[in-house]
């Protein structure tokens, strides 16, 4: 079992040609007796962006403050607290931060995906 506040979680900086001004933080993972999942939480200050990538495998992602958009199929989708977006495997998708506030969102991968 673990209980934790986010906070006490060292955040990993992102910030080069592909991601910009994006923070990471595994909140639950394999450290921590996880098999089935990780629950990442990212931190995404003003114009940062993830990269426009794909995968095999799938995201369940929860917005919890800020605003911003995701790029999923050609298109990209306003995002705002409480939107919830599920990303299929293979699919190209890219994540950015659409204000000058701090864009925070969860993130859940399964184990073959990399924690961060």
């Amino acid at each position: 079992m673990k209980i934790t506040n986010y906070k006490e979680i060292l955040p990993v900086t992102m910030d080069n040609e592909m991601v910009k001004n994006v923070a990471g933080r595994v909140l639950i993972g394999q450290e921590d007796g996880a098999p089935n999942f990780c629950m990442r939480l990212f931190e995404m200050g003003p114009e940062g962006f993830t990269p426009k990538h794909s995968h095999d495998w799938e995201h369940e992602v929860f917005v919890h403050d800020g605003n911003g958009e995701v790029f999923i199929e050609d298109k990209w989708y306003p995002l705002s607290p409480g939107s919830a977006i599920f990303v299929p495997p293979n699919v190209e998708h890219q994540f950015r931060n659409t204000t000058d506030k701090i864009f925070t969102f969860v993130c859940l991968v399964p184990p073959n995906a990399p924690e961060l």
